[in-house]
């Protein structure tokens, strides 16, 4: 997650849909979260990455979030089932987005299983932690061990806490994003305990983030290399730590299509190809 982001793919977000009462935004100025969008889509540009954008889709307001529809593999993506409802079919529509740009599938969730991609942190190339939430039960950790056990990758669960709730969104990557292969961004207070010794053992140097600037996604940010990263605007504590830490970072205005979906940077993309 912290290699060279060399292909990505993000959607473009639609301004038509119930953002409050189906999706649970704060409602956003909806033409200023897509020039907020274009702006985003520039500077991963900018940064060396080929960004492929998909298309909006009326009515789905959350599917500008491509990272939760399916959780990308070295052997191929794995599509999702997520709980969600009105969420429910952005698997189908990203996985006809793969079969264009030729995208490998391993495998999908299935039966009850159900799963974002927002609860999963890959630690390296052969370690896989998968937060079981209200998004992702332990039915979908199980079938990723499945599917990823033949090719040499160990699958570690942690448990999320309740939080706020179950309607509300408290993914892994709410809490926790990696920066370099050494250090991490975390929010510690609704770290998984387990999550952190792991981190510990493995040497893996943590960044805090404070609550006012967890709620405003500073604890979710995008590695595009090591100590390379991109953050959403506002969050000038973590910025200057990351600063401090010797982290390059490129900033982007993320008031309506970040903060008021409660979606960051990683969010807003889904990684196809990072160069090792």
């Amino acid at each position: 997650m912290v290699s060279p982001l060399r292909k990505v793919f993000v959607r473009r977000p639609t301004t038509v849909g119930r953002f409050v009462e189906d999706a649970q935004w704060r409602e956003p100025d909806r033409e200023l979260m897509v020039a907020q969008h274009d702006e985003f889509v520039a500077l991963l540009r900018s940064t060396g990455s080929e960004v492929f954008v998909g298309d909006a889709i009326d009515g789905l307001v959350d599917a500008v979030y491509t990272h939760d529809p399916a959780v990308m593999t070295p052997f191929g993506a794995v599509m999702l089932q997520m709980r969600k409802p009105i969420r429910a079919s952005e698997p189908d529509a990203m996985a006809h987005d793969f079969d264009r740009l030729g995208v490998p599938v391993l495998g999908s969730l299935q039966g009850d299983a159900a799963s974002d991609g927002g609860d999963k942190v890959w630690l390296d190339a052969r370690t896989l932690v998968v937060g079981r939430s209200y998004r992702t039960n332990a039915a979908a950790i199980e079938q990723f061990r499945e599917l990823l056990t033949p090719h040499g990758v160990r699958v570690v669960s942690v448990d999320l806490p309740h939080y706020l709730g179950p309607e509300a969104v408290l993914h892994l990557m709410s809490v926790i994003s990696p920066i370099a292969h050494d250090l991490a961004v975390v929010y510690e207070p609704l770290a998984p305990v387990a999550l952190l010794q792991l981190l510990d053992e493995r040497g893996i140097a943590r960044i805090t983030v404070d609550e006012d600037e967890m709620l405003t996604q500073g604890a979710n940010i995008l590695a595009i290399a090591p100590g390379e990263v991109v953050l959403a605007a506002g969050n000038d504590k973590v910025h200057a730590k990351l600063v401090a830490a010797g982290v390059t970072v490129h900033e982007f205005a993320g008031t309506e299509v970040a903060v008021k979906g409660d979606g960051g940077p990683t969010c807003l993309t889904q990684p196809l190809w990072r160069s090792s």
